[in-house]
């Protein structure tokens, strides 16, 4: 649990400044601070084990059931949130703005609070249920059983079946623009410059715009995606109190944006304001190009964009 607190502070810390804000940049934060407090419970309860609180005398029970809690509400997770997010970037994708109104970011605070209760209050009526492990049963010995979630497993799987469907559909495509994709230093900043957009009809560009997507993202997320690719083929069962982080959210996050991009792509006019919808993914620069008549112009309103 320390190692994965430090991590999300890392990356909560490390991503790209962005003024946008969203249901899961909220999420995300409150997930962060829920693993802190989870830790900082925990090492209280070790650090106090068989003293007695009122008429509780925590014991190493306590330290375990905690976490095992954690566990089936973090492991329930996924789906509701990754489905929350994409229906708010598939509403919200094409008006990104580096300002929003206090309504839509008290929207996201209620649902945020809203998601978090009502996946406690489920939980907790479970208790019953034969989902809970039975920590007095001697077959466990001095282990702690944790909830192991299925939810990232098919949600891994839907992910990278989706890129290796698009990736064998816009393969030449790809190799085509990869070939003539050029990499500009400006500002100190590696920019990837994406070719022109060819003339044809509506179905070529679509199948342009696709592929400039899947190369931002495979850009960025490669390691991740790989990392994905060898959990699922080895079904590594994970505790799901660990499985949800913060680096997992960003990676679900940037694949939403991305198929949000694809689904509104008619309706998103490229502006010359600030577009940092995703903290790791410049997704504007696949629309830049298209915009303007000449290179020097593109990079010159695009010196901040980044490929990682």
């Amino acid at each position: 649990m320390l190692g994965k607190v430090f991590l999300n502070l890392f990356l909560l810390q490390v991503r790209k400044p962005s003024h946008h804000q969203s249901f899961m940049s909220y999420f995300c934060i409150s997930l962060a601070i829920f693993d802190l407090i989870l830790l900082g419970m925990m090492f209280l309860i070790f650090c106090n084990r068989n003293a007695l609180i009122g008429e509780i005398r925590f014991t190493e029970y306590h330290i375990c059931l905690l976490p095992q809690i954690t566990a089936f509400v973090y492991g329930i997770l996924h789906y509701p949130v990754s489905l929350i997010a994409g229906l708010d970037y598939c509403i919200t994708i094409t008006h990104t703005s580096k300002y929003q109104n206090k309504c839509w970011k008290s929207l996201y605070i209620v649902a945020v609070l809203l998601t978090w209760i009502s996946v406690l209050g489920y939980v907790l009526n479970l208790q019953s249920s034969s989902l809970w492990p039975n920590l007095n049963n001697d077959n466990y010995g001095h282990q702690c059983p944790f909830y192991i979630s299925s939810q990232t497993y098919w949600l891994s799987l839907g992910m990278l079946s989706i890129i290796c469907l698009v990736l064998v559909f816009c393969w030449s495509e790809i190799i085509n623009m990869m070939q003539s994709t050029q990499f500009i230093s400006f500002d100190r900043d590696i920019v990837l410059l994406f070719p022109y957009e060819l003339e044809g009809c509506a179905r070529d560009r679509s199948k342009h715009l696709l592929s400039r997507l899947l190369i931002s993202f495979m850009g960025t997320w490669t390691p991740f995606i790989m990392l994905q690719m060898l959990i699922v083929l080895l079904n590594a069962e994970i505790p799901a109190h660990i499985e949800m982080n913060v680096p997992w959210l960003c990676f679900v996050n940037s694949f939403l944006i991305g198929i949000a991009c694809w689904v509104r792509r008619q309706d998103i006019v490229f502006t010359e304001d600030s577009w940092d919808v995703d903290p790791f993914v410049s997704w504007k620069f696949c629309f830049t190009p298209s915009s303007f008549q000449n290179t020097d112009k593109a990079v010159k309103l695009d010196n901040e964009i980044i490929i990682c």
